[in-house]
């Protein structure tokens, strides 16, 4: 009996003949199936022998054709890896390799060589090993993931559960998937082709046999969700690790959030649009290229930014020097920035703040900073209104507001001492919301809080 793709495939088919006899159509649609599934065998055979299997290397004074000493199926430490080139560079998982600087690849000849780490990425999960060899090995080639399309045909290969270069077909689910706190720059191909542990590393190709991911996690309670790592990125990092050993990218130097409703009606934009900058640090790139705090950058070099996670990746895969043109919303206004980038020392800070809200009083004491209080609270600044206390249950604490935070800004303009703050507040008229700019130790923040009238 076919599959359930290949079932779903001669139904559509035979209704796509259906002016011909129900018979005939039948006959015809079995006859176009088994071609179809003629494509997919041939597939499979043809992207098998690229897959290989990856175990921990054998100890000092252990064999490694003994079965004792052979690691369990799915034991930390084995998955799956793809041959990229025919000299002996693998692709594969950062988690799969871990702190080994060697381990053991099995090929699909059965056999076995001792493979060097020759680089890791932890913020991608993937890694680069080297095996020497005195013939060419079977390779795959990379595809554009870009071109990934929902709901085209996919075979994961790998060696789930100690199975080696088991095949699966499915469909691309989804794609772009991020948030799923796998690593630090996600845009996971999400598919339904069975991926089990012991996969992690395998290739994702699509029906023209090009590796268009690299499969990395599933979600452990749910069936048929399986997430790749996009081969464009793969691919990028690939490069750089056999050449460099490790990763180089690009650094903007600001602090960012998610642009919220409440945000989005402050900055005069779409929920969603952009993200915002909530601080920018000094002598970074980002400050010598004219981004303020308050900017909500909507594009990079003409690609669309709309979360924070978008941004960090496509700052991610721009080198050290290059220049990038960066647009921004700025009091309502649009402009494009050019900005050239340094290599990245750490990640954009994202602000995160709880989203309930509650309709009561801001319930805050405020007063003024004094270097006595700068020095107790870790503050870098030395102007501007602390909050001295927070009510529990009141509208700030619930958005996120503590004992110690340092108030720069209210509604966009500075404040510095308690009767700047309690001007700008007396301003707000009923029903408005208040936008804070928070620092809080040496990482700044925005915050929209609703004070009532009760």
């Amino acid at each position: 009996m076919p599959n359930k793709s290949l079932r779903l495939a001669l139904i559509l088919t035979t209704l796509s003949l259906w002016p011909l006899s129900p018979a005939a159509a039948e006959s015809n649609g079995l006859r176009m199936i088994e071609e179809m599934q003629g494509v997919i065998t041939e597939l499979a055979e043809r992207v098998k022998p690229s897959v290989v299997n990856i175990l921990p290397a054998p100890g000092p004074g252990r064999s490694k054709d003994s079965p004792k000493d052979r690691p369990p199926p799915n034991s930390p430490g084995t998955g799956s890896g793809v041959i990229i080139d025919g000299s002996g560079y693998i692709l594969t998982n950062n988690h799969v390799v871990g702190d080994a600087l060697e381990v053991e690849v099995r090929l699909s000849d059965r056999t076995k060589l001792l493979a060097q780490v020759v680089g890791k990425d932890p913020d991608t999960d993937l890694a680069v090993l080297k095996v020497a060899t005195d013939r060419a090995l079977p390779s795959a080639t990379f595809g554009d993931s870009g071109s990934v399309k929902v709901g085209q045909w996919v075979l994961a290969v790998g060696n789930p559960f100690g199975l080696e270069r088991t095949v699966t077909l499915g469909v691309v689910s989804g794609i772009g998937r991020e948030n799923m706190n796998l690593s630090r720059y996600e845009n996971f191909i999400q598919t339904d082709a069975s991926i089990n542990p012991g996969n992690s590393g395998g290739p994702l190709f699509n029906i023209h046999g090009e590796v268009v991911g690299i499969n990395t996690a599933i979600i452990n309670f749910a069936q048929g969700i399986g997430f790749a790592i996009p081969s464009n990125m793969a691919k990028q990092v690939f490069d750089q690790l056999r050449s460099h050993g490790k990763v180089v990218r690009g650094w903007l130097g600001v602090g960012i959030q998610p642009v919220t409703a409440e945000l989005a009606a402050k900055f005069g934009v779409a929920e969603g649009e952009g993200v915002l900058v909530n601080e920018v640090f000094e002598h970074d790139p980002a400050a010598r290229g004219g981004i303020k705090p308050g900017d909500i950058i909507t594009k990079v070099d003409g690609k669309v930014v709309d979360t924070p996670n978008a941004l960090s990746r496509l700052i991610a895969t721009l080198e050290p020097g290059a220049t990038t043109y960066i647009e921004v919303v700025r009091d309502g206004r649009r402009q494009t920035l050019g900005v050239g980038l340094t290599e990245r020392k750490d990640a954009p800070i994202m602000a995160s703040l709880p989203t309930s809200r509650a309709e009561m009083k801001l319930g805050i004491d405020v007063q003024d900073l004094t270097s006595e209080l700068a020095d107790k609270f870790k503050l870098r600044d030395s102007k501007g209104v602390l909050i001295a206390k927070v009510d529990q249950g009141s509208i700030a604490y619930t958005e996120g507001l503590r004992e110690g935070d340092l108030i720069k800004e209210v509604n966009r303009s500075e404040v510095g001492t308690v009767s700047e703050f309690s001007t700008a507040v007396k301003q707000v008229r009923r029903g408005e919301t208040i936008l804070l700019r928070v620092l809080r130790e040496t990482r700044a923040f925005y915050v929209v809080l609703k004070p009532s009238d009760k």
